[in-house]
């Protein structure tokens, strides 16, 4: 029983294979600190009622091209819009508008809530993001880690149903960066579901890959070359399982779980041009 629990821990879990993580979040919420203070944007910008539903919104430099949803990871337990800014600067420098959300975490919450205020969240940004500057329902996500599976999620919401208003095809495409889609296997995560506290039931529930997308708006993958095997599987098993709708798996070379979003920074990068591509900009 050990000996499993270890393996999974050591398959999904990449605070336990990345010696550098706490430079690397420090080094986060420092660039992140900057580029909030630098950009012409709205922090702490309520999109439903409770604390934890509030969104940074990035404005582009000069006029806005395109929307994007930048979803945080950190297991859906962790992190913090602010500890996620520096991923702005020179995606606002490409004219695209910026928001990056926050939710409630676990344990305080549950992974179907987090799906939920996600929900309210874009739809609250496709209804309101041309107030910010940004091209009317031109809405695109993107999401790393536990943020990567809330993009998905997205991709298989049926929008009409949450509310008349909203279109069938909310979100035009979504880019998920090491997300996880089949959250059966987190159960056996030992270091990560003592927080999460899923189980069996409740993981099928919110698993993406074996949700039918809603729409044919496509699903960009991407993960690091030095990343733990589990991601690796994900992601194959999202193509293959939404392989209709499932645009192109992009291997981040040199990089791990975390060094891997150094990529928005650099416009050159095979992260940031993929982006780019996603929003036919």
């Amino acid at each position: 029983m050990n000996s499993d629990r270890t393996n999974y821990d050591l398959l999904y879990n990449p605070r336990l294979t990345v010696a550098e993580f706490p430079q690397i979040i420090e080094r986060w919420q420092r660039e992140s600190e900057k580029a909030r203070a630098a950009l012409d944007g709205y922090l702490d910008v309520p999109y439903g009622p409770d604390e934890s539903e509030t969104m940074d919104i990035f404005r582009s430099k000069g006029p806005s091209k395109g929307l994007l949803m930048f979803i945080h990871g950190g297991y859906w337990r962790a992190f913090d819009k602010k500890d996620l800014g520096f991923v702005a600067p020179a995606l606002a420098g490409a004219g695209i508008t910026v928001a990056i959300p926050n939710y409630a975490l676990c344990p305080k919450v549950q992974v179907r809530d987090i799906v939920m205020q996600l929900v309210q969240a874009c739809a609250w940004l496709y209804r309101n993001g041309a107030n910010f500057g940004a091209p009317a329902f031109r809405l695109h996500l993107c999401g790393h880690s536990a943020g990567g599976h809330l993009a998905a999620m997205m991709l298989a919401c049926l929008w009409p149903t949450y509310s008349r208003d909203l279109p069938r095809k909310l979100a035009r495409a979504a880019m998920s960066i090491s997300g996880v889609y089949d959250l059966r296997d987190i159960v056996k995560v030992a270091t990560v579901n003592a927080d999460v506290r899923l189980t069996e039931k409740s993981a099928l529930e919110v698993s993406p890959a074996f949700l039918p997308p809603a729409t044919d708006a496509p699903l960009y993958t991407a993960v690091a070359e030095n990343e733990n095997e589990g991601f690796h599987i994900q992601n194959r098993l999202i193509a293959a399982n939404w392989k209709k709708i499932h645009k192109s798996d992009l291997v981040c070379a040199g990089e791990n779980h975390f060094t891997e979003l150094n990529q928005f920074s650099d416009p050159n990068s095979l992260l940031f041009r993929a982006v780019i591509e996603m929003m036919k900009l």
